[in-house]
């Protein structure tokens, strides 16, 4: 029998329920097999005389009880659209766990008397990061030396519902670790040092921490906070064996910028690296001398980008002074640090700039020098001599279309880099290169249980622009699937910050590909695939060609007969989620079905609020919206402000409520307007939503899983596989 009292509470609880969802604009008689309909509370966004009425910003309000039982009806919503798709949900997610193996560990790497590595477990979501000590003169790896646990992020997640870290740095001497955790997903991490021996916390942490770095004595820690804005803007100084509080060294006002810290690859200098979107300066101090004043090395000039590196009193500047992908200049380190734009103009030049191939990144040795090229939309790698400059060596492989990057090289002087090597049909492998002997040798390439790779193939297609402009398309398809005629196809792209789409494996899609998709990439412009030039002419007034050429890619694929309007699947995140609601918006005919992850959709509401994160510093990406002309540019291509009524793709759009990057109303607020304007009713328009995530989404590997298989579940169904 029920006690009046619970009867009591169970009826006040009720009643506040049924309050919240008619606030929300869910109508009481209202299931859950009926899509929510969210209230409209009419609020004047308008500018420039630009009449705008934004029915959804209240969404905005996530304190208020109306926006989160909106939230909890959107998610309960999409919970039951995908009961149906339960069991295809667990095929697919045994699939992707399937192909893992869970007990692994990755390459070590050797930093002074040390080598380091992390290792995952069976069935664990984390990895714990672990070291051994170097052996003998040639301080050797040896797999059978006893095993030092650093961190392990398994035991840190105990009653955590998220859990990420983005720094794990031990000391010079080795003997302590800072690292950082987010428990939240919203880039609130907080820094903490840890005795490795005994694995005891030191009694001080830091909050709202973006990267640090240790001094050589390894007492002193540089750390840079970020402000209210998540704007990294202060560096400060912390003393381990010291007194009083930690001193604030340096502080970056201009709100385009960010902070970073770095280090040069010989050790002798701490490099702060100040950076907006498309201007860099950087201040340096030598790391045995942690209280001294930091330099600018060389002062910031609207326009110029730059890096440094040192060796032997000479200090190397990858540097975009004559042209935007950057050329390789070497000058003398002056005793004061400071250099002036007229010495670096008169410096010797080592790599010049080229118009069709862009200097990436430069790692430094004592003997050799290695960059990393982008050509023809594929990343290669070259070697340099300090001995004889001019006769590079370049690191060949087999396949036409791959991607091969820098990896993990700690020591200074060593002969050998450590790289990274990965293509569309073979899983991401490391090697050591000998910059002495040319040999290549693989440590490790990543398994991946059942997978053939003689089963698979990759292509390079070219989409022409809207302006004639060449687009190049990555394809990985099943050979013996490929078949006659249109086939489902997933087309990815991204398009924004310079950021290029490399073709990379995914051994993900192998639930895809297996079944008869095709998986393409679209290397817009926007994007960093071709070069600085490619970024350039897709961002601020030319952003249009962003979309435009993702429009072309896709009408090349179904002209070309790779697949067609209704077979034709679109994905992208973030800024890739503003590519999807943007071309949608140009061509809804053009696809099948959309996945928006974490979108960036309410462009010119986000840019002209200065209080949320990322909003000043982007605009040289986007544009200021308090500006007509640039407003303009924006009004053109904003998603949810160029909704209209009509017939859409089925869309599904995910995000977390713990966003800082996208905030989670920026979606909400898309699917509201949306679900009102759509003619369509019958399509699906889904609003997932992590409550315990952010940007990243889940942070334990087979979480991330899970909501993987989810992704796939939705695009099997809408091409009509999900019984296969």
């Amino acid at each position: 029998m029920t006690h009046p009292s619970s009867l009591k509470k169970n009826w006040r609880e009720l009643f506040l329920g049924l309050t919240l969802m008619a606030c929300a604009g869910l109508s009481l008689g209202q299931t859950q097999s009926e899509p929510p309909v969210a209230s409209k509370m009419p609020k004047d966004v308008s500018v420039h005389g630009d009449r705008r009425i934004d029915d959804y910003f209240w969404l905005r309000e996530r304190d208020n009880p109306q926006v989160m039982a909106y939230l909890k009806a959107e998610a309960d919503y999409t919970a039951q659209f995908y009961k149906p798709l339960a069991g295809l949900q667990d095929k697919l997610y045994a699939e992707l766990v399937g192909r893992i193996k869970q007990a692994d560990e990755g390459v070590p790497a050797r930093q002074g008397a040390w080598w380091y590595s992390s290792r995952t477990l069976e069935g664990k979501q984390y990895p714990v990061y672990t070291r051994r000590a170097a052996t003998g003169p040639q301080r050797a790896y040896d797999a059978a030396a006893p095993e030092q646990t650093l961190l392990d992020l398994n035991e840190l997640a105990k009653g955590r519902k998220f859990l990420a870290v983005n720094l794990v740095q031990v000391s010079p001497d080795g003997k302590r670790v800072a690292y950082s955790l987010d428990e939240t997903g919203a880039r609130d991490f907080e820094l903490h040092v840890r005795d490795i021996a005994t694995g005891e916390e030191v009694a001080w942490k830091a909050a709202r921490t973006d990267g640090a770095i240790w001094a050589a004595d390894s007492k002193t820690l540089f750390y840079v906070t970020s402000n209210d804005a998540k704007r990294r803007n202060q560096l400060w100084r912390h003393q381990l064996d010291g007194q009083g509080p930690d001193v604030l060294v340096y502080e970056e006002k201009d709100e385009l910028y960010n902070i970073g810290l770095g280090q040069t690859a010989d050790r002798r200098y701490l490099t702060l690296y100040t950076r907006s979107k498309d201007t860099v300066e950087v201040l340096a101090l030598p790391a045995d001398k942690p209280l001294g004043a930091w330099q600018v090395l060389l002062p910031r000039r609207t326009g110029i980008e730059y890096s440094a590196e040192h060796r032997e009193g000479q200090l190397y500047l990858r540097i975009n002074d004559r042209g935007p992908n950057f050329r390789l200049a070497v000058l003398p380190l002056p005793k004061s640090l400071k250099l002036t734009h007229a010495q670096v103009d008169k410096a010797r030049e080592l790599i010049a700039h080229r118009e069709d191939a862009m200097l990436e990144r430069a790692a430094m040795f004592k003997n050799h020098l290695a960059v990393q090229l982008r050509e023809q939309g594929s990343v290669k790698l070259r070697v340099f001599d300090h001995a004889n400059f001019k006769k590079p060596r370049d690191i060949g492989f087999d396949q036409s279309v791959f991607t091969a990057t820098l990896g993990d090289n700690r020591e200074y002087d060593s002969e050998t880099l450590r790289l990274n090597y990965q293509a569309l049909t073979t899983p991401a492998a490391v090697y050591d290169f000998g910059m002495k002997d040319g040999q290549l040798a693989l440590k490790k390439q990543q398994p991946v249980i059942g997978f053939d790779g003689s089963r698979y193939e990759s292509r390079r297609l070219w989409a022409t622009a809207k302006d004639g402009t060449k687009v190049p398309i990555s394809l990985v398809y099943a050979k013996a699937l490929r078949g006659v005629g249109p086939r489902p196809l997933l087309l990815r792209g991204y398009g924004s910050y310079g950021i290029a789409s490399d073709p990379r494996f995914n051994a993900n899609d192998l639930s895809l590909l297996d079944r008869g998709a095709v998986v393409a990439i679209a290397h817009i412009r926007g994007g960093g695939d071709l070069g600085k030039r490619w970024y350039l002419d897709g961002k601020l007034a030319k952003k249009m060609n962003t979309f435009t050429d993702f429009v072309s890619v896709a009408e090349t694929l179904i002209k070309e007969g790779w697949t067609s309007p209704d077979k034709l699947i679109i994905n992208g995140g973030s800024a890739g989620g503003l590519l999807m609601g943007a071309v949608v918006n140009l061509r809804p005919e053009l696809f099948k079905a959309v996945v928006a992850e974490v979108p960036f959709v309410d462009v010119i509401n986000t840019m002209l609020d200065e209080t949320i994160p990322l909003t000043t510093e982007e605009f040289i990406e986007w544009g200021n919206p308090k500006i007509a002309e640039q407003y303009a540019w924006m009004r053109a291509y904003s998603p949810y402000d160029n909704l209209k009524p009509g017939a859409y793709p089925a869309i599904l759009t995910r995000t977390g409520i713990n966003d800082s990057q996208v905030p989670y109303w920026e979606p909400a607020k898309y699917v509201a307007k949306l679900r009102a304007l759509k003619t369509n009713g019958a399509t699906p328009l889904l609003f997932d939503i992590n409550l315990t995530a952010g940007h990243g989404g889940a942070s334990g590997r087979f979480d991330a899983l899970k909501e993987r298989a989810k992704v796939y579940a939705f695009m099997l169904q809408q091409w009509g596989m999900a019984g296969d």
